[in-house]
């Protein structure tokens, strides 16, 4: 063999095979990325179209407290319902919000303002709408509302849910940090039935605080970019292979090699 040893081939080598396989598999891997968030445009579609059908559909009237545990509260989230009871405006709770686009004047850092509503042996916490920071104390007991009964059509919401870093409540101001309306009967002191649902208040006035109409509805859907940018991975990882398997056979240049 002229003193030189023979080159081994590629093929005989256990990191080449582990190369292949590893990028194989990531192909596999990014083309079910891909899929699965296809599948999740698809579901994600059809959440946004059941929550703008409900959202338009006409109010349902929400039952007495003692037949609140056969209510659909999935049913009535985005969905108007109506409601007949006496505010409290004693018991409110400011719920700290920053409202980035916002439908009526005032926007930015501030507060709902969510008052109890006697629904005649339960309670509805209705969220009259924002004010501004400077102006929420004119609104810690609830503002001007009007007394007596009252039948408010406004738009069903699920409650929001506390996550790690959320504050607890401000007992002594009477401020919390999310919309449940559990959390909200707690510091309010409000005892009996609480319905599982806030309701918010439609707009008022132009101008009017608290400005009601403000329901938030934000389903990020983002899943078609994520689906290309999951299948281009996988077209690009195989051109990547092939590139590499074939530096691996190509002829490599003997040096100083005399003639």
């Amino acid at each position: 063999m002229n003193g030189v040893a023979a080159a081994r081939s590629p093929l005989s080598r256990p990191g080449f095979w582990a190369f292949v396989v590893l990028m194989l598999a990531l192909t596999v891997l990014f083309v079910g990325l891909g899929v699965w968030q296809v599948q999740r445009l698809a579901w994600k579609e059809g959440l946004i179209a059941d929550v703008e059908a409900r959202y338009t559909a006409a109010p349902s009237v929400l039952p007495p407290p003692d037949r609140w545990d056969l209510v659909d509260l999935d049913g009535l989230n985005y969905h108007p319902v109506t409601v007949t009871g006496t505010y409290e405006p004693d018991k409110t709770v400011l719920v700290f919000t920053s409202l980035s686009e916002p439908r009526g004047k005032f926007g930015g850092p501030g507060y709902w303002v969510m008052v109890p509503l006697d629904a005649g042996g339960g309670t509805v916490f209705v969220n009259r709408g924002f004010v501004p920071q400077a102006n929420a104390p004119a609104f810690a007991q609830g503002g001007t509302v009007p007394a007596g009964p009252q039948t408010i059509t406004g738009i069903g919401v699920a409650p929001e849910p506390a996550g790690a870093f959320t504050p607890g409540p401000d007992t002594a101001h009477r401020i919390e940090w999310v919309r449940d309306p559990a959390r909200l009967a707690a510091i309010a002191g409000v005892s009996g039935p609480v319905l599982a649902l806030t309701i918010d208040a439609p707009a008022g006035a132009a101008g009017a605080l608290p400005q009601g109409g403000e329901t938030t509805i934000d389903f990020p859907n983002n899943h078609f970019g994520y689906a290309l940018t999951w299948f281009g991975f996988a077209l690009l990882t195989p051109c990547l292979l092939a590139g590499w398997v074939w530096r691996q056979f190509r002829p490599v240049p003997e040096v100083g090699k005399s003639a």
